[in-house]
């Protein structure tokens, strides 16, 4: 059962952004599939109890943010991950003449393991929880660049397989939202220094203690839900990080 906007919202907020989490939290729950057309604006607004300006608003906010896209004559319907939109939202290493290329990804580890007290804490796992962990080599203009190590919960992504992930035609989080019904719509990403160890040395190419940078993420689906926690090292001797903000809900609540 969905809940109802008084049962969502805290008093405070504005009528609008309680409309908005109502409708995510709609979303969440897989009331409407990506793809799908949510209701009408004059249903939503009865179902909420709110005016149409009021509705509007709130669904204005959320096609700013890709989750949900208008098709003129048609309505309103939840977002489907393009290629090109999706996936440079949030690849943000690009080649210091500023050239964008889609990488080349060779998945070099699959295990399906316990997650320690980090991937719990980040993914909001209870003790004894597992994991799928993979680690994806990532090429640009035919240089290994990126070095991504992943964890996903099982529960969550119940099924995922080595296969499914070397074999996919997509990106990743076009392959979460197409095979797991799994919708990316934030991160908070920290940057920190790095040197390289013996494994990421022969991936990348570089010396032993050679320094990289390191990428923290969180993602997030709706409804502010951890589903994936990556940690990249990039060799920026040729490529660079370009910093975006992507915020969820109008607000940066993850620290982006």
């Amino acid at each position: 059962m969905v809940p109802t906007l008084s049962q969502l919202s805290p008093t405070g907020v504005p009528l609008y952004e309680q409309v908005k989490r109502a409708v995510l939290a709609a979303l969440a729950a897989g009331e409407w599939k990506q793809g799908e057309a949510i209701p009408p604006e004059k249903l939503l607004s009865e179902r909420f109890g709110v005016s149409i300006g009021t509705l509007r608003k709130a669904i204005d906010e959320l096609v700013m943010e890709n989750i949900l896209v208008r098709h003129q004559g048609r309505g309103t319907f939840v977002a489907i991950h393009s290629q090109n939109q999706h996936f440079f939202k949030f690849f943000r290493i690009v080649r210091q003449d500023g050239e964008k290329a889609y990488p080349a990804t060779e998945l070099q580890r699959f295990r399906h393991i316990a997650a320690s007290e980090e991937v719990r804490e980040k993914l909001h796992l209870s003790p004894g929880s597992k994991v799928f962990e993979f680690v994806n080599a990532l090429s640009l203009h035919g240089e290994k660049v990126i070095v991504d190590t992943i964890c996903v919960s099982d529960v969550m992504f119940r099924g995922l397989t080595k296969d499914q992930l070397r074999d996919r035609p997509s990106t990743l989080y076009s392959f979460y939202q197409q095979m797991f019904g799994i919708n990316v719509i934030a991160t908070d990403e920290r940057v920190r220094v790095a040197v390289a160890d013996a494994d990421h040395a022969v991936l990348l190419n570089v010396d032993e203690g050679a320094p990289l940078l390191e990428l923290r993420r969180v993602a997030y689906s709706f409804h502010q839900t951890p589903v994936e926690w990556r940690v990249s090292k990039v060799d920026t001797r040729r490529y660079e990080y370009i910093g975006q903000e992507h915020m969820l809900g109008g607000q940066t609540p993850y620290g982006v």
